[in-house]
C-alpha cells in the first residue's frame, strides 16, 4: 500500500512539470534537395533550413562547396532572428568545412557572401571566398553584419574582392576566433580590402582572438564608427600590399583604431573611445597601430608591435586624450610618432628598457600562421611570449586587466613572474 501511494505522488509531480518544446535540428548539404532538412534528406540551401528553424534550433551545415547563380549578389541571406539566450545556430557539422564560394559569378551589383540582417544568431565554422567587386566605388562584403547580439565564431573569410568581415550597423556583436586574409578589391587598387571592419553607430561590438593578414588595405578598420568598438587578443600582419607580394596597395595599417576622415565629418558627441588591447601588429606597410586623425581619445593597452613602418602612430588634427600603456615596440620600426595629448606611460620606449629578440621565447613570424587550437583559439605557440628573466616582466601599470606578480607585464602575454 505504501508503494502504490508513492507511485501516485511521483506521477502527479511529473504531470505538474511545465511542457517545453525540444529544440529542433536541421541539416543542409551541397546538392541536397530535401524539403524537411532532415539528416537523411538535407536541404540544399541554408535559407531552406532557416525557413523552418525557430528560436533555439540548430542548423547543421555539412562540409563541401556551396556555389551560386552567376548573377547572385548574396550568397546566404540570414533574416530570421533568435532571442536572448536562445539564438538560432548555424554550425558546421562536426569537423567538416562548409565553403561558400562566389568566385564564378558575373554579378550586376554589390555582392555579399553572408548577409546578416537579424539579431541573436550564431555562426560557427564557415568559410567564405571568391566574393567579387561589381565596379569601382561599389564595395562588396565577404560577411556583412547589420544586426545586433550576434556571434560569429571560427570563420575563415579569404580571397575576396571586398572587406572580409564587416559590421556596418547593429551593436553587441562578437566576432571570435576568426581569420580574414588575402582580401583585395582590385578595382580600387586595394583601398577597401580590410580584414575586419566596425563602422556601426551602435556600441558593444568586439573582435577577439582574430587574425588579419595579407589584406590589401588594413587589418582592422574602425573609421567613422560612432559606437564604441573593441579588438582584443588579436593579430594583424603583412597588410597594405597586393596579397603575397611587396607591391604597394591600400593604406597599410594593422589596427586603424578610429577617425572620421580628413577633414573630419559627422563627428558624434561624445566621440567614441575605441579600445585596442593585448594585440600584435607586425610587417604592416605603414602603421602597426594607428589613430587615423581621431579627434578624441583611444585606449591602447598591452599591445606589441615590430617591423611596421611606424609601430604606434597617434596622428590627430587636434589635441588627443589617448591612454597608451604597457605596450612594446621592437626594432625595426619607429616606436611612437605624432603623440599630442593624453597619457603615454609604462611603455617600452619610455622606460629604461631595451627590447630585443632575447626577451621572447620565439620571434619566428611563421608561428603566427600555425593552425588554431581545437576550440578555435589562437595557435598555442611561443611567438612573442616573454622569456623567463625578460626585463619586460612586471614593468607595467594596472589598466584593469588580470596580471601576476607585483605589476602587469608589458605586451599581450602575462607570465607567472620573473
Amino acid at each position: 500500500m505504501t508503494y502504490r501511494f508513492r507511485t501516485v505522488l511521483v506521477m502527479a509531480s511529473v504531470t505538474a512539470l511545465p511542457l517545453t518544446a525540444r529544440a529542433a535540428e536541421y541539416f543542409v548539404a551541397p546538392g541536397g534537395g530535401g524539403t524537411t532538412c532532415s539528416r537523411p534528406k538535407p536541404c540544399g540551401r541554408v535559407e531552406d533550413a532557416q525557413t523552418l528553424a525557430v528560436t533555439g534550433d540548430t542548423v547543421w551545415i555539412r562540409g563541401g562547396t556551396y556555389t551560386f547563380a552567376a548573377t547572385a549578389t548574396v550568397g546566404v541571406n540570414f533574416d530570421k532572428s533568435g532571442s536572448p539566450d536562445n539564438p538560432i545556430r548555424y554550425f558546421a557539422y562536426m569537423n567538416e568545412i562548409p565553403v561558400f564560394d562566389l568566385s564564378n559569378g558575373t554579378p550586376n551589383g554589390r555582392v555579399t557572401g553572408l548577409n546578416m540582417q537579424c539579431d541573436w544568431i550564431h555562426l560557427r565554422g564557415l568559410e567564405v571566398r571568391g566574393v567579387q567587386q561589381y565596379q569601382s566605388g561599389q564595395d562588396s562584403w565577404g560577411v556583412r553584419i547589420r544586426g545586433s547580439n550576434n556571434v560569429l565564431e571560427r570563420l575563415n573569410v579569404h580571397h575576396n574582392e571586398a572587406p572580409g568581415i564587416f559590421i556596418t550597423s547593429g551593436g553587441n556583436n562578437r566576432v571570435v576566433n576568426s581569420d580574414s586574409h588575402h582580401n583585395y578589391d582590385v578595382l580600387e587598387n586595394g583601398g577597401s580590402g580590410d580584414g575586419f571592419g566596425c563602422h556601426s553607430t551602435s556600441g558593444g561590438n568586439v573582435f577577439a582572438g582574430c587574425r588579419a593578414w595579407a589584406n590589401s588595405d588594413d587589418g582592422y578598420d574602425f573609421i567613422r564608427a560612432s559606437g564604441v568598438c573593441m579588438v582584443e587578443n588579436s593579430w594583424a600582419f603583412n597588410n597594405g600590399y597586393v596579397p603575397d607580394t611587396k607591391t604597394t596597395a591600400g593604406n597599410g595599417a594593422g589596427f586603424k583604431a578610429g577617425g572620421f576622415g580628413k577633414p573630419a565629418r559627422n563627428v558624434p558627441d561624445p566621440v567614441p573611445r575605441h579600445v585596442v588591447r593585448q594585440c600584435i601588429a607586425f610587417g604592416n606597410r605603414v602603421q602597426g597601430f594607428y589613430a587615423n586623425h581621431h579627434p578624441g581619445g583611444l585606449d591602447f593597452f598591452n599591445n606589441l608591435a615590430f617591423r611596421n613602418g611606424v609601430d604606434y602612430d597617434m596622428l590627430t588634427d587636434t589635441t588627443s586624450s589617448h591612454e597608451i600603456h604597457n605596450n612594446i615596440a621592437m626594432t625595426p620600426g619607429a616606436a611612437l610618432k605624432n603623440f599630442s595629448g593624453g597619457s603615454n606611460t609604462f611603455n617600452s620606449w619610455n622606460l629604461s628598457i631595451t627590447v630585443s629578440s632575447a626577451d621572447f621565447l620565439s620571434v619566428a613570424e611563421s608561428e603566427a600562421l600555425a593552425p588554431r587550437q581545437a576550440d578555435g583559439s589562437l595557435p598555442n605557440v611561443n611567438f612573442m611570449r616573454l622569456a623567463p628573466g625578460s626585463d619586460l616582466i612586471d614593468e607595467g601599470t594596472n589598466v584593469g586587466l588580470p596580471f601576476n606578480g607585483s605589476a602587469p607585464d608589458l605586451g599581450p602575454f602575462e607570465t607567472v613572474g620573473r
